[in-house]
């Protein structure tokens, strides 16, 4: 569990923070057979290079993890979601939450919607 900063925004790590990579982690974590790339590549509406380069920075940083191989003598890569990569997207999740609260605080939003559910970052935990 993430400590509480001083300054919540030291805790939103940049991997994470990038629209595309939230959405190629967005889509892995339901899918614990992972994603093949064509799949990720059409859930995330990228292209080839621009998914492939972001692949390749949550692979350097652990977030996933990719198997290539062959069927009936076709590559497939699948992509999958790492445990240390999901740990640290739950904690990117909480910091964000917590950044999130304080803006809506700022804006005087009702608590209901400032806050986002703990419960289902927990539950993404378990």
């Amino acid at each position: 569990m993430p400590t509480r900063h001083d300054n919540p925004y030291q805790a939103l790590k940049r991997v994470f923070h990038e629209p595309n990579r939230l959405a190629i982690v967005s889509a892995l974590c339901p899918a614990g057979n992972g994603l093949t790339f064509g799949e990720l590549k059409d859930e995330c509406d990228l292209t080839d290079g621009n998914l492939s380069r972001h692949l390749r920075m949550l692979e350097e940083s652990n977030i996933i993890f990719i198997r290539k191989e062959f069927i009936d003598s076709r590559p497939r890569t699948t992509v999958f979601l790492s445990d240390i990569g999901r740990d640290r997207f739950v904690d990117y999740l909480v910091a964000l939450e917590e950044v999130l609260k304080l803006a809506g605080d700022a804006l005087e939003l009702p608590a209901s919607e400032s806050e986002l559910s703990l419960n289902v970052m927990k539950a993404a935990r378990a």
